[in-house]
Parts: C-alpha cells; sequence; structure tokens
C-alpha cells in the first residue's frame, strides 16, 4: 500500500513538473507570440446604408466586399487628402508608361507566363539524369541551372579590373 501511494506521488510530482517546463528556452517576455485572437485586427464595420433606389443595389459577388467592411487604408489615403479610388489601380502608371512601351516594341506574346513555366518544366526534365532523382522526384532546379548561374564575385572583379566605379560588396564569408 505504502509502495503505491510513493509511485501516485511521483507520478504527480512529474506531472507537475512536465506542465511547467516549456519546448524552446525563449524567456515568456519575449515570446508574445499568441494563437488565439489579435484584438488589434478587429475593426467595427461601417454604417449600413439604405441606397434611394434598390434596384440600383450591385449583383453579390462570391468573395467580393461588402460595401460596410471596414477599409483602413482606403479611411487613412481620404482623412490624409488624398484619393483612395487609386489603392484598386491595376493599370500601368503613368511614370512607367515609357518602359512598358520600350519593353513591348516588338509585340507581346499572349500566355507567356505560362509557355514559360511549361518550357523551364520541360527544360529541368530533360536535365535530371540520374535514376533515383527521377524516381523520388527530387528537385534538381539549381542543379539544372549551373551553367547559366552567375558568380558573383568574378563578375564584380571583372567590372573593377574595367575600371568601372561600383558599390561595394560584402566580404566573403570566412
Amino acid at each position: 500500500m505504502r509502495a503505491v501511494q510513493i509511485v501516485a506521488l511521483i507520478a504527480v510530482v512529474a506531472g507537475v513538473l512536465s506542465g511547467c517546463s516549456r519546448g524552446d528556452k525563449t524567456p515568456q517576455l519575449m515570446n508574445i507570440r499568441s494563437d488565439g485572437p489579435d484584438e488589434f485586427a478587429i475593426l467595427p464595420n461601417k454604417p449600413i446604408e439604405l441606397p434611394q433606389d434598390l434596384a440600383a443595389l450591385p449583383a453579390p459577388t462570391p468573395g467580393g466586399a461588402n460595401r460596410v467592411d471596414p477599409t483602413p487604408q482606403a479611411d487613412l489615403v481620404a482623412a490624409l487628402g488624398g484619393n483612395p479610388a487609386r489603392l484598386a489601380e491595376t493599370g500601368v502608371p503613368r511614370s512607367d508608361s515609357a518602359l512598358v512601351s520600350q519593353a513591348a516594341r516588338f509585340g507581346t506574346a499572349a500566355g507567356i507566363r505560362q509557355t514559360l513555366a511549361a518550357e523551364d518544366l520541360e527544360f529541368r526534365r530533360d536535365n535530371r539524369g540520374r535514376v533515383l532523382e527521377r524516381l523520388l522526384n527530387v528537385s534538381v532546379y539549381y542543379r539544372a541551372y549551373s551553367e547559366q548561374s552567375l558568380d558573383q564575385r568574378a563578375e564584380l572583379e571583372r567590372w573593377r579590373r574595367l575600371g568601372v566605379r561600383n558599390v561595394g560588396a560584402p566580404p566573403e564569408a570566412q
């Protein structure tokens, strides 16, 4: 009977002590991450507006914004005297129009991103020659493009030898 009590006491003490331990050794003051809600991210909704003509209401769009949802960035821009509609603009800014015109002077290909992604995948498939890499589907991105990689140090030295002024580079790691 006495042995059972001692074993139970040891189990309770071990349980209490294991509850006091932490997986990471970061002091509690430095570990301010929380899995709970962020109380600073909660913003009140705008007041509900009833339009004069209910037929003028836009059709609901899945994933679209609600008219009473908070828009803190747009509200801040408006409070500072800016135009909040400019936050939603997705076109090319006037300052970049010359750059876009120069880049597109020979025409543009529709779907270029998908074409390049397909060509890149084909290039990497052709350049993974090892059997285990194929069987295990290992990414060989860096090895496939190693011949096209730029040696930054050699390029920096080449420009310095030519007498071109350039920014200082950080020292090589020891």
